[in-house]
Protein backbone atom coordinates (compact mmCIF):
# COMPACT_ATOMS: atom_id res chain seq x y z
CA UNK A 1 0.00 0.00 0.00
CA UNK A 2 1.50 3.26 -1.17
CA UNK A 3 0.88 6.05 1.91
CA UNK A 4 1.63 9.82 2.00
CA UNK A 5 1.85 11.59 5.22
CA UNK A 6 1.60 15.38 4.64
CA UNK A 7 1.71 18.34 6.61
CA UNK A 8 -1.44 19.82 7.64
CA UNK A 9 -2.50 23.34 8.61
CA UNK A 10 -4.54 23.07 11.50
CA UNK A 11 -5.80 26.95 10.58
CA UNK A 12 -7.06 25.71 7.01
CA UNK A 13 -4.64 27.72 5.26
CA UNK A 14 -3.60 25.29 2.72
CA UNK A 15 -4.81 22.92 1.22
CA UNK A 16 -4.09 19.20 1.55
CA UNK A 17 -1.05 17.50 -0.21
CA UNK A 18 1.17 20.91 -0.18
CA UNK A 19 3.86 19.18 1.95
CA UNK A 20 5.10 15.46 1.99
CA UNK A 21 6.55 14.79 5.10
CA UNK A 22 6.87 10.99 4.37
CA UNK A 23 5.80 8.26 2.06
CA UNK A 24 5.59 4.46 2.34
CA UNK A 25 6.54 2.79 -0.48
CA UNK A 26 7.11 -1.74 -0.86
CA UNK A 27 6.39 -1.40 2.81
CA UNK A 28 8.85 0.52 4.41
CA UNK A 29 8.61 4.19 5.57
CA UNK A 30 10.82 7.22 4.39
CA UNK A 31 10.95 10.34 5.37
CA UNK A 32 11.01 13.08 2.80
CA UNK A 33 14.06 16.02 2.86
CA UNK A 34 13.35 17.95 -0.47
CA UNK A 35 10.88 18.66 -2.69
CA UNK A 36 12.84 19.55 -5.67
CA UNK A 37 9.98 20.18 -8.28
CA UNK A 38 6.82 20.29 -7.77
CA UNK A 39 3.26 20.76 -10.46
CA UNK A 40 -0.27 21.01 -10.31
CA UNK A 41 -2.35 19.89 -13.23
CA UNK A 42 -6.00 18.78 -13.77
CA UNK A 43 -7.21 17.06 -10.40
CA UNK A 44 -3.78 16.22 -9.79
CA UNK A 45 -0.70 18.02 -7.48
CA UNK A 46 2.82 16.22 -7.96
CA UNK A 47 6.09 16.10 -6.45
CA UNK A 48 10.04 15.24 -7.09
CA UNK A 49 11.30 14.38 -3.72
CA UNK A 50 14.60 12.99 -2.13
CA UNK A 51 14.71 10.72 0.96
CA UNK A 52 16.94 10.88 3.78
CA UNK A 53 19.01 7.72 2.20
CA UNK A 54 19.07 9.64 -1.16
CA UNK A 55 16.51 7.73 -2.98
CA UNK A 56 14.19 9.91 -5.10
CA UNK A 57 10.61 9.39 -6.09
CA UNK A 58 7.70 11.03 -7.97
CA UNK A 59 4.62 11.03 -5.79
CA UNK A 60 1.25 11.84 -8.12
CA UNK A 61 -2.14 13.17 -5.44
CA UNK A 62 -5.23 12.34 -7.34
CA UNK A 63 -7.59 14.78 -5.90
CA UNK A 64 -10.71 13.25 -6.90
CA UNK A 65 -9.47 9.89 -5.65
CA UNK A 66 -8.04 10.62 -3.12
CA UNK A 67 -5.16 8.72 -3.62
CA UNK A 68 -1.49 8.70 -4.18
CA UNK A 69 0.77 7.34 -6.90
CA UNK A 70 4.62 6.40 -5.19
CA UNK A 71 7.23 5.73 -8.10
CA UNK A 72 10.80 5.30 -7.72
CA UNK A 73 12.69 7.03 -10.11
Amino acid sequence: MEVVECRSDPLGRTEYAERPLSLVWEGRRYEIVEIFSRWHGPGEKGFYVTTVNGLAFELTYQELSNDWHVQLI
